[in-house]
């Protein structure tokens, strides 16, 4: 089977961290398979347009790397097709116009509310005579087209969910093409995915029920029908449905954020899915090399930003140096920051480890090139010392980098070389000296470690925060 894909967003806004992963897993099967990965542009709901969406849409696609083979292709440009097929359905008597007004549909499921019945059309139009049809059209008012569900039931397999059977008793005689000319998404979808050959359907589980509506329609045009897999919702901690309104969605958001491409993708891909179950880390290639859909989980995935966070902290300390300031460059921009080149590397290569996203670096460059003031001096003070020995062994420092030269601090090995060859000559426990040297290099309890600080700042800067302690303490 040659393989078809097609990953189809409606421009409804930016892309969402569900249709990321609906998308992926429609690159990783295509890729994997061999097969073609096809972006379609499902515009027809033109209420819910949105200027520019699509252009986003196609960019932040790219950003992530999941470039598309064929397309993109956009419904609103195809309504000749869509108009085609109705009219076939209505030739053949698998559909029928109907003209109810929106109050006589309101006061329909109204009453059938009332009544605890099922909210579906009632069939009001469809057993109006040829006649009666034509002299309405003539007469200019407004209808749309509706399918004529048949009797029965429908069956259907799902790669993730396994079979599936639905009373027709059930299914609503689905409006295909509105009073505007414009196709429903269930014509739009069935029509295009048969004229694009698409022959696997890879979309989210709020999909499942219209599948009876498709399948019902694949029957009545008599074509083959796609193989179907519906993907389980992604789901908030409280495992309520992931939404915007309680949190950042958006794939952007995400970039904005400063978490890494590959670690995003690794993140998503593994939402209720592990192609090997006892592994976290994998990149693009490995992805698409192991990826199976049968073994997609068919229960939500719970969305965990700690996991996220891991795997993203993960992949910063696989950059090399070079590559990561070069990541961090744009957020120092954003935020109006400029930091010498050198200094700014410096930072990084420390920073590196700690790092968990990338717009991190803002804040964590402040500790290096802003103004440092100790407000509490009890912070100086060793855990098993008091401020008389902190302010002996920050003297002591002070004495110790005033002998030293600018090329002592080269490298941390040399800083720390120094440093503790201090502290050995003295005969002084390492606590005592390197906490409150650190505490003064930094302003911080929890910071990186003194050598690297004090190669970071250089002589003059790493003897000016040393002196400013000092005078704190006293």
């Amino acid at each position: 089977m040659n393989v078809r894909v097609r990953f189809a967003p409606s421009p409804t806004g930016y892309l969402h961290i569900g249709g990321l992963r609906t998308a992926l897993y429609n690159y990783l099967f295509a890729k994997n398979q061999g097969g073609v990965f096809i972006l379609r542009i499902e515009d027809t709901d033109r209420e819910r347009y949105v200027e520019g969406a699509v252009e986003k849409l196609i960019k932040t696609m790219e950003a992530v790397g999941l470039r598309h083979d064929e397309g993109p292709f956009v419904q609103s440009e195809r309504l000749d097709i869509y108009k085609k097929y109705a009219d076939q359905l209505l030739e053949q008597g698998s559909a029928y116009k109907c003209f109810c007004t929106k109050e006589r549909l309101d006061e329909v499921r109204k009453q059938q509310q009332l009544a605890k019945m099922p909210t579906k059309y009632d069939r009001h139009c469809s057993d109006l005579s040829v006649e009666e049809v034509e002299k309405k059209v003539a007469a200019g008012e407004p209808f749309v087209v509706r399918m004529k569900i048949p009797e029965g039931k429908t069956v259907f397999d799902d790669v993730i969910r396994g079979k599936v059977t639905i009373e027709n008793a059930e299914v609503d005689d689905q409006v295909l093409i509105k009073s505007d000319g414009f196709p429903t998404y269930h014509l739009a979808n069935v029509t295009d995915d048969h004229e694009m050959s698409v022959t696997h359907v890879i979309r989210g589980e709020e999909w499942l029920s219209s599948v009876p509506k498709h399948v019902i329609l694949y029957d009545m045009f008599g074509w083959d029908k796609p193989i179907f897999a519906h993907l389980p919702l992604i789901l908030n901690p409280d495992k309520s449905k992931l939404s915007k309104r309680q949190g950042d969605v958006a794939v952007e958001d995400y970039l904005a954020k400063g978490y890494l491409v590959e670690a995003l993708i690794n993140f998503v891909a593994t939402l209720g899915y592990n192609p090997k179950g006892d592994q976290e880390i994998y990149d693009i290639d490995e992805l698409i090399k192991l990826f199976d859909l049968s073994k997609v989980n068919a229960s939500g995935a719970v969305l965990n930003t700690e996991k996220l966070d891991w795997v993203n902290s993960h992949y910063i300390r696989e950059k090399s140096v070079e590559q990561l300031v070069e990541l961090c460059q744009p957020f120092l921009e954003r935020a109006g920051k400029s930091v010498d080149t050198e200094m700014f590397k410096k930072i990084v290569s420390i920073e590196q480890e700690r790092m968990v996203r990338l717009d991190e670096i803002v804040e964590m460059v402040g500790m290096y090139v802003e103004d440092l003031k100790i407000k509490d001096p009890e912070i100086l003070v060793w855990k098993k010392a008091d401020k008389e020995d902190a302010t002996k062994n920050l003297t002591g420092v002070i004495e110790l980098i005033e002998s030293l030269k600018e090329g002592d601090f080269a490298s941390v090995d040399l800083v720390e070389k120094a440093v503790k060859g201090y502290i050995d000559n003295k005969g002084l426990a390492n606590g005592n000296v390197l906490w409150p040297m650190r505490v003064a290099l930094s302003g911080q309890k929890a910071s990186p470690g003194p050598f690297e600080l004090a190669w970071a700042l250089g002589r003059e800067q790493t003897l000016k925060r040393l002196r400013n302690a000092l005078i704190a303490l006293k």
